[in-house]
Protein backbone atom coordinates (compact mmCIF):
# COMPACT_ATOMS: atom_id res chain seq x y z
CA UNK A 1 0.00 0.00 0.00
CA UNK A 2 1.26 3.25 -1.32
CA UNK A 3 -0.06 6.14 0.80
CA UNK A 4 0.23 8.72 -1.42
CA UNK A 5 -2.20 7.17 -3.66
CA UNK A 6 -5.09 6.81 -1.53
CA UNK A 7 -8.33 8.19 -2.66
CA UNK A 8 -11.08 9.92 -0.98
CA UNK A 9 -14.71 9.76 -1.97
CA UNK A 10 -17.90 10.86 -0.46
CA UNK A 11 -20.45 7.67 0.54
CA UNK A 12 -23.65 7.21 -1.60
CA UNK A 13 -26.10 5.10 0.04
CA UNK A 14 -25.47 2.43 -2.21
CA UNK A 15 -22.35 2.02 -0.29
CA UNK A 16 -24.57 1.16 2.98
CA UNK A 17 -23.54 -2.09 2.47
CA UNK A 18 -20.14 -1.59 2.39
CA UNK A 19 -20.18 0.70 5.30
CA UNK A 20 -21.65 -2.00 7.50
CA UNK A 21 -19.03 -4.66 6.46
CA UNK A 22 -16.36 -1.98 7.35
CA UNK A 23 -17.71 -1.09 10.23
CA UNK A 24 -17.79 -5.09 11.47
CA UNK A 25 -14.73 -5.64 10.37
CA UNK A 26 -13.12 -2.55 12.20
CA UNK A 27 -14.88 -3.93 15.31
CA UNK A 28 -16.82 -0.73 15.12
CA UNK A 29 -20.51 -1.15 17.24
CA UNK A 30 -23.16 0.10 15.08
CA UNK A 31 -27.22 -0.06 15.71
CA UNK A 32 -28.54 -1.67 12.73
CA UNK A 33 -32.50 -1.11 13.72
CA UNK A 34 -31.57 2.31 15.24
CA UNK A 35 -29.54 5.35 13.99
CA UNK A 36 -26.94 2.96 11.62
CA UNK A 37 -30.20 1.99 9.67
CA UNK A 38 -29.90 2.36 5.81
CA UNK A 39 -33.09 4.68 6.38
CA UNK A 40 -31.87 7.21 9.11
CA UNK A 41 -28.18 7.26 7.44
CA UNK A 42 -30.08 8.35 3.83
CA UNK A 43 -31.82 10.99 6.06
CA UNK A 44 -28.07 11.92 7.54
CA UNK A 45 -26.46 12.40 4.09
CA UNK A 46 -29.12 14.64 2.55
CA UNK A 47 -28.21 16.87 5.15
CA UNK A 48 -25.78 19.30 3.33
CA UNK A 49 -23.46 19.34 7.03
CA UNK A 50 -22.80 15.50 6.93
CA UNK A 51 -20.19 13.76 4.91
CA UNK A 52 -19.37 9.94 5.38
CA UNK A 53 -16.37 9.83 3.33
CA UNK A 54 -14.51 6.60 2.24
CA UNK A 55 -10.75 6.16 2.21
CA UNK A 56 -9.73 3.67 -0.81
CA UNK A 57 -6.25 1.94 -1.39
CA UNK A 58 -5.63 0.37 -5.02
CA UNK A 59 -9.13 0.17 -5.09
CA UNK A 60 -10.31 -1.43 -1.97
CA UNK A 61 -12.44 0.46 0.78
CA UNK A 62 -9.79 0.31 4.01
CA UNK A 63 -11.38 3.29 5.90
CA UNK A 64 -14.41 6.11 6.62
CA UNK A 65 -14.77 8.67 8.43
CA UNK A 66 -18.46 10.68 9.90
CA UNK A 67 -17.78 14.50 9.30
CA UNK A 68 -20.59 16.28 10.79
CA UNK A 69 -20.94 20.32 11.67
CA UNK A 70 -23.93 21.92 13.80
CA UNK A 71 -23.02 25.31 12.47
CA UNK A 72 -21.16 26.06 15.76
CA UNK A 73 -18.38 23.30 15.27
CA UNK A 74 -17.27 20.36 13.37
CA UNK A 75 -17.26 16.84 14.48
CA UNK A 76 -14.97 13.80 13.37
CA UNK A 77 -17.20 10.74 14.52
CA UNK A 78 -16.89 6.93 13.27
CA UNK A 79 -13.30 6.94 12.37
CA UNK A 80 -12.96 3.58 11.13
CA UNK A 81 -9.71 1.68 9.66
CA UNK A 82 -9.89 -2.47 8.42
CA UNK A 83 -7.50 -4.10 10.54
CA UNK A 84 -5.05 -5.34 8.24
CA UNK A 85 -4.75 -1.68 6.94
CA UNK A 86 -3.82 -0.23 9.94
CA UNK A 87 -0.67 1.36 11.21
CA UNK A 88 -0.14 2.40 7.70
CA UNK A 89 -1.32 6.34 8.66
CA UNK A 90 -5.06 5.77 7.07
CA UNK A 91 -6.66 7.29 10.27
CA UNK A 92 -4.42 10.49 10.35
CA UNK A 93 -5.05 11.04 6.59
CA UNK A 94 -9.02 10.45 7.34
CA UNK A 95 -8.71 13.27 10.28
CA UNK A 96 -6.98 15.51 7.81
CA UNK A 97 -9.31 14.90 5.10
CA UNK A 98 -12.26 15.25 7.81
CA UNK A 99 -10.56 18.17 8.61
CA UNK A 100 -10.35 19.71 5.13
CA UNK A 101 -14.09 19.04 4.98
CA UNK A 102 -14.30 21.28 7.97
CA UNK A 103 -12.39 23.71 7.35
CA UNK A 104 -14.19 25.24 4.67
CA UNK A 105 -17.38 25.36 6.97
CA UNK A 106 -15.27 28.66 8.89
CA UNK A 107 -15.42 26.48 11.82
CA UNK A 108 -13.06 27.72 14.84
CA UNK A 109 -13.41 24.43 17.00
CA UNK A 110 -13.26 20.49 15.48
CA UNK A 111 -14.12 18.32 18.06
CA UNK A 112 -14.51 14.00 18.46
CA UNK A 113 -15.88 11.80 21.08
CA UNK A 114 -13.68 8.79 21.84
CA UNK A 115 -14.89 5.88 24.03
CA UNK A 116 -12.14 6.36 27.47
CA UNK A 117 -10.89 2.75 26.85
CA UNK A 118 -10.10 3.35 22.76
CA UNK A 119 -6.16 4.41 23.37
CA UNK A 120 -4.96 3.94 20.00
CA UNK A 121 -8.15 6.96 18.97
CA UNK A 122 -7.12 9.13 21.66
CA UNK A 123 -3.67 8.88 21.01
CA UNK A 124 -3.81 9.61 17.47
CA UNK A 125 -5.95 12.35 18.13
CA UNK A 126 -3.59 13.75 20.89
CA UNK A 127 -0.89 13.60 17.98
CA UNK A 128 -2.21 15.69 15.79
CA UNK A 129 -2.80 18.37 18.17
CA UNK A 130 -6.25 17.80 19.95
CA UNK A 131 -6.84 18.44 23.67
CA UNK A 132 -8.43 16.07 25.67
CA UNK A 133 -10.85 17.40 28.14
CA UNK A 134 -11.26 15.39 31.30
CA UNK A 135 -13.24 18.01 32.64
CA UNK A 136 -16.07 17.87 30.48
CA UNK A 137 -18.96 14.68 31.39
CA UNK A 138 -20.99 13.70 28.30
CA UNK A 139 -24.49 13.44 28.55
CA UNK A 140 -27.02 11.28 26.60
CA UNK A 141 -30.91 10.58 26.80
CA UNK A 142 -32.22 8.00 24.10
CA UNK A 143 -35.18 7.99 23.03
CA UNK A 144 -34.98 4.75 21.60
CA UNK A 145 -33.14 1.83 22.67
CA UNK A 146 -31.41 1.50 18.89
CA UNK A 147 -30.20 5.23 18.51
Amino acid sequence: MNPEKLKFRKFKITDYELLISLWEASGLPYKPQGRDSRENIEREIRNNNTDFIFCESDGKTVGTVLVTSDGRKGWINRLAVIPEFRKKGIARKLIKEAERILARQNLGIITCLIEADNLVSRNIFRELDYVEHKEIIYFAKRLYPDV
